[in-house]
C-alpha cells in the first residue's frame, strides 16, 4: 500500500531552519506531483508548497515564499521542505502529499487534489 512518512520536524527558535523530508513506498513517485501542507491549531490545512512530477516547476504560498525551498530526490522517492527563517507563525503540523499527475484531479493548492496523504510531523517555532 501507499505510505508516505514525514520526519524532520521538531522545535526551533525565530529565525531558525528545519529541513523536512517525505519518504514514499508503494507508488510510481515520478508520476506524482508532491506538495506540502500544514495545520495549525483550530485552523485548516492550507497549502505550503509543490512540486511537479519531474521537479521542473515549484509553487509556493505567498507566506512562505522566500524562506522555503521544496525539492525532490526521485531517485530515492523522497520529498523535501528546506524551511530557513522560521517565524512563530510557521508552528504547524506539516503533511506531505502526493497528487497523480496522470489525471487532473484539481490545482495543486487544493486539498482535495491530492491522492495520499503522510501522517504529520510536528514543527514548532519559539519566539
Amino acid at each position: 500500500q501507499v505510505q508516505l512518512v514525514e520526519s524532520g520536524g521538531g522545535l526551533v527558535q525565530a529565525g531558525g531552519s528545519l529541513r523536512l523530508s517525505c519518504a514514499a513506498s508503494g507508488l510510481t513517485f515520478n508520476n506524482y506531483y508532491m506538495g506540502w501542507f500544514r495545520q495549525a491549531p483550530g485552523k485548516e490545512r492550507e497549502f505550503v508548497a509543490a512540486i511537479t512530477s519531474g521537479g521542473g516547476r515549484t509553487y509556493y504560498a505567498d507566506s512562505v515564499k522566500g524562506r522555503f525551498t521544496i525539492s525532490r530526490d526521485n531517485a530515492k522517492n523522497t520529498l523535501y521542505l528546506q524551511m530557513n527563517s522560521l517565524k512563530p507563525e510557521d508552528t504547524a503540523i506539516y503533511y506531505c502529499a502526493g497528487k497523480n499527475s496522470l489525471y487532473y484531479g484539481g490545482p495543486y493548492y487544493a486539498t482535495t487534489a491530492y491522492d495520499y496523504w503522510g501522517q504529520g510531523t510536528q514543527v514548532t517555532v519559539s519566539s
